[in-house]
């Protein structure tokens, strides 16, 4: 029988044994999932009092990165963006100074291609794979059993952990090589960045025609303009429904377009949409509105439109 939680051993019966880096929000509800799969999962986190609802439903707790890659068959981290990654993964105490040869290192992070390709590099060197796995959704949508994950990196590897993977999240798709799931990630962001900001310039509009907010928005959701993303953020916009934990602030969806952006520069691909959904981000910030989902640039609009103030 396995022991949940146990770090001693990297497999008990058979099962494979994960390490987790990084509790915050998706952390938070990815754990859960790979642990109702019958994973044993041992977690680390900058502030232990994040890990301590896991910790009492049965996820093993390790000092540092190392301690958790040395008890792991696979490692995943999250974290906040490139610089978190190379410090969790390389740095002293990282993921890398305590995992074995043959475990896979798995970044679900949405961070810089040349990023990831540098820091694969580096676990190639000790003869470990590391793939970048980023999740498309929400917290909201991975509790569901509805989270999207793209993959890049070694294809054995990834051969060997998608059930892992799909223990996450049901639709697993594999990209490419090394950073090419990071990249196909941020072109998803873009899209999806633009089409909630369309949304708010659309339903102000409407507004400003006469329209009640709350017809606007059930006319779109019931359009062929529907989608996946209007269906949970669409309803933010109402009256009091803003959530007091956002799916992804002003700053976090912000941090995900200046990565497209930074990556069409480097590319020569133009991305005018993307830039001027990011100029309403900016927007966001110099009205102090900031703090709220990304989806409150339809604020913006209303504003720029003399509807309020």
């Amino acid at each position: 029988m396995r022991e949940r939680g146990s770090q001693t051993g990297r497999a008990v019966g058979g099962l494979v044994k994960i390490g987790f880096v990084g509790l915050g929000a998706m952390g938070q509800v990815i754990v859960p999932r790979l642990m109702a799969a019958g994973y044993a999962v041992t977690g680390w986190n900058r502030s232990r009092d994040r890990a301590a609802p896991l910790i009492k439903n049965g996820m093993g707790w390790a000092d540092s990165p190392a301690a958790v890659s040395a008890v792991s068959d696979v490692t995943f981290s999250i974290v906040t963006d490139g610089a978190a990654v190379k410090a969790v993964a390389l740095g002293e105490n990282g993921v890398l100074a305590g995992i074995n040869p043959g475990s896979v290192y798995i970044d679900m992070g949405t961070i810089a291609p040349d990023v990831t390709r540098a820091v694969a590099a580096e676990f190639s060197r000790k003869g470990v794979a590391m793939l970048d796995a980023p999740v498309s959704g929400t917290t909201i949508t991975v509790q569901q059993g509805n989270a999207s994950l793209m993959v890049g990196g070694d294809k054995a590897a990834f051969d060997r952990v998608e059930p892992v993977l799909r223990s996450i999240g049901p639709k697993v798709t594999y990209i490419g090589e090394s950073g090419l799931a990071v990249t196909m990630k941020l072109a998803v962001n873009l899209l999806l960045m633009v089409e909630v900001i369309a949304f708010g310039e659309a339903v102000a509009l409407a507004e400003k025609g006469g329209v009640k907010r709350e017809a606007a928005l059930d006319a779109i959701l019931k359009s062929v303009a529907a989608s996946p993303v209007l269906g949970y953020r669409g309803p933010l916009i109402l009256e009091g429904k803003m959530p007091k934990v956002p799916f992804a602030d002003v700053a976090l969806q912000q941090k995900d377009m200046l990565l497209v952006l930074d990556l069409a520069r480097k590319l020569g691909s133009p991305v005018p949409l993307a830039a001027g959904a990011n100029e309403m981000m900016n927007a966001c910030r110099g009205l102090g509105i900031d703090h709220n989902d990304f989806v409150v640039a339809h604020e913006v609009y209303r504003r720029l439109g003399g509807q309020s103030h």
